[in-house]
């Protein structure tokens, strides 16, 4: 893996009905999903692939998972450059570990870790000489932005910041605290945001956003899959529009696409 420390390298659903979780996403967002499991005789695992190249994957929660507390979600993996390092200075910084560091052979080494406000991600440093380009900013079928919305703004991008070198890029101000704007350390490119809970019993995580190119067929396609909208389309600075959505099993996702 030859991205930058820091980057976001991979998104993944965790699902307990895979092929009903396939046949949404492949309507709504275009993708191509793997029918078979990647993995025959362990987790069941699927790849996601747009049509330039793959984005994700999709992990069937079995019933240990279900029982042991795993739910419908989205999580987004963060390439590091080493990730027995990263996670000691993760725990230093008042960060959790949910899974320890464990090789995946043939694909690199991850775990699974919270930051101190509890919002679950991975770190991951591939073993593929390959460049991931699960995020695209304009990338049809890729992910388009990165959304963090936590209990304590100040102290979840001083985490962020400690760990990855992440910068605030400006940002606008919301009823409820700014909207500040994410970019790598000395990048250009913005790629997301973060921005405090608008409400004291909201749930804090990322949000990760997948590129459509119509915005209202996608809206449309979520209802009639039965998924649930959470907001309707509205256009966003920089003229582009996006809504929220669950899925049917319970993940919520967003979708954005040109004005």
């Amino acid at each position: 893996m030859t991205n930058p420390h820091g980057s976001w390298i991979w998104y993944e659903l965790m699902t307990p009905d895979a092929q009903a979780s396939r046949d949404f996403y492949q309507a709504v967002v275009g993708w191509t999903i793997d029918a078979e499991s990647m993995a025959p005789g362990g987790a069941e695992y699927r790849i996601l692939h747009a049509a330039d190249g793959d984005v994700g994957g999709v992990l069937t929660l079995d019933a240990a998972m279900l029982a042991g507390g795993a739910k419908a979600g989205w999580l987004g993996y963060i390439g590091v450059e080493d990730v027995d390092a990263s996670v000691d200075q993760l725990k230093a910084a008042g960060g959790s570990v949910h899974v320890p560091p464990t090789d995946i052979p043939g694909i690199g080494r991850f775990a699974m870790v919270a930051d101190p406000q509890g919002v679950v991600f991975y770190v991951m440093r591939g073993f593929s000489p390959e460049s991931s380009t699960a995020f695209a900013r304009m990338g049809e079928g890729h992910a388009s932005w990165n959304e963090l919305q936590t209990s304590d703004a100040d102290a979840g991008f001083a985490f962020y910041a400690t760990l990855f070198g992440w910068e605030k890029a400006g940002g606008m101000p919301m009823p409820w605290g700014e909207y500040s704007f994410l970019r790598g350390a000395g990048d250009e490119e913005v790629w997301g945001a973060m921005m405090p809970r608008e409400k004291a019993d909201q749930p804090v995580g990322w949000t990760f956003y997948f590129r459509v190119p119509d915005i209202e067929a996608a809206h449309a396609k979520v209802k009639d899959l039965g998924g649930m909208p959470l907001s309707d389309p509205m256009e966003v600075p920089g003229g582009e529009r996006v809504f929220h959505a669950r899925d049917p099993q319970g993940a919520v996702f967003g979708l954005v696409a040109p004005k």
